[in-house]
């Protein structure tokens, strides 16, 4: 079982008692979802941890409370309301809190931190080569070339990928030469819906 931590009794004889009654009944639930987890004070609240690690926080303000679970945001957020708790009704239920504290003890175990990682960049894709048909037109106009290699790499590639993707010669040669001709004129590919 968790251990009490006098500094919060301290924080929560000094609160409302809205923000009293809440903390009474998250506190012995936050002890039962996290098992030899600790209590302290982060940020001058009330906060549970898990191996030294932030799972959630507590605050008490004039007209109402927060209880944020790390890496599962400010608990009774909707679409309607911004997680200002006032009274115990407004919190999600107690098996969503205890499965959301589990995630964040998870997390600490798997990544050492309760918040989640932000999504990993994917890398470029690789620079299409400039097809020697296609190389040979622009070279017989430098205002063509000039346009594509000035532009950004997504929108060569849409050139690139346009004119290497046809399956007929006829197609690709039709395809260079409007690719020439919308070039030289200082145009993207698809320049017809930039403004739509």
């Amino acid at each position: 079982m968790m251990k009490r931590d006098p500094r919060i009794d301290a924080y929560i004889a000094g609160v409302a008692p809205f923000g009293q009654e809440l903390f009474e009944h998250l506190r012995p639930l936050v002890h039962a979802a996290i098992p030899g987890g600790e209590e302290g004070i982060k940020w001058g609240k009330p906060a549970f941890l898990y191996k030294g690690k932030n799972v959630a926080t507590f605050a008490v303000f004039k007209a109402h409370a927060m209880f944020a679970i790390h890496g599962g945001g400010r608990q009774g957020e909707s679409d309607e309301g911004s997680g200002k708790l006032t009274r115990v009704a407004d919190l999600p239920g107690d098996n969503v809190l205890k499965d959301k504290l589990a995630a964040a003890c998870e997390r600490i175990d798997r990544d050492g931190t309760a918040v989640r990682k932000a999504p990993q960049k994917r890398a470029p894709k690789p620079e299409i080569p400039i097809p020697d048909d296609f190389a040979e037109a622009l070279e017989a106009n430098p205002a063509a070339r000039a346009t594509l290699h000035a532009l950004a790499p997504s929108h060569r590639r849409d050139y690139l990928e346009w004119i290497t993707e046809a399956k007929r010669s006829e197609t690709r040669t039709k395809r260079i030469a409007q690719a020439v001709e919308q070039l030289a004129a200082g145009k993207k590919r698809h320049w017809k819906y930039e403004d739509c």
